[in-house]
């Protein structure tokens, strides 16, 4: 009976200290300059170069420098109408935000980018690629396929500012031109609108030139 008291009294004071430990340390990643990080996206991935001191440059669409100098509503957080009109008026911004507003929610991985040593560049310097990014701090042009967040990051890096999501969008679309069942459709779709709509210019034209121009392409 002693023994088994012994042992109940042993357990409670074991789970008396688990209870009351302190939870161990929590493990954050630790990232260096020059890093390249990436945040997935519903449909795309988006990139910047780790500063240091928790600071993340990227370059991101903003409409607000086409319209304002007000550095103060500069540094405010992009909203998402800001990031849409930006794309639209075809403007951006490389800032300097903090890894948790660059991650806006998702989260972040360090990159090793599939272009590495692109251009025969071999290893590339990290302190360089922060400086790059730094330098390049401010309102830039912008464009969805030919100058993005994925462009401002292999230039600051390899010296070379590609896209490998263009150029798989690229590819994609290539192939859908190529495809000859599209002309086919295209026509089909084209004959619809011409005997719905009846015929006219607005509706004759496109039912030729489409197809036509899909056909040739395939």
């Amino acid at each position: 009976m002693l023994d088994a008291l012994a042992s109940l009294r042993d357990k409670l004071v074991l789970l008396l200290f688990a209870t009351c430990a302190p939870p161990p340390p929590r493990c954050e990643r630790v990232y260096r300059r020059g890093d390249l990080l990436e945040v997935p996206r519903t449909l795309f991935t988006h990139f910047g170069i780790y500063l240091g001191d928790g600071r993340v440059a990227h370059l991101i669409p903003d409409v607000l420098p086409a319209v304002t100098s007000d550095a103060r509503r500069l540094r405010r957080k992009v909203t998402n109408a800001r990031l849409l009109l930006g794309v639209l008026a075809k403007r951006a911004s490389v800032r300097v935000d903090s890894v948790e507003d660059f991650a806006y929610g998702a989260g972040v991985r360090l990159n090793a980018h599939a272009m590495e040593g692109a251009g025969g560049r071999g290893r590339p310097d990290a302190e360089e690629a922060a400086r790059r990014a730094e330098r390049l701090v401010g309102s830039v042009p912008y464009s969805l396929l030919w100058n993005n967040c994925e462009h401002f990051v292999t230039w600051c890096r390899y010296g070379a500012a590609r896209s490998l999501q263009t150029e798989q969008f690229c590819q994609w679309l290539k192939s859908l031109i190529r495809d000859p069942r599209n002309a086919f459709v295209a026509g089909v779709l084209g004959l619809l609108s011409v005997a719905c709509l009846g015929v006219s210019s607005g509706t004759a034209v496109p039912a030729i030139v489409i197809p036509f121009t899909l056909w040739m392409a395939s």
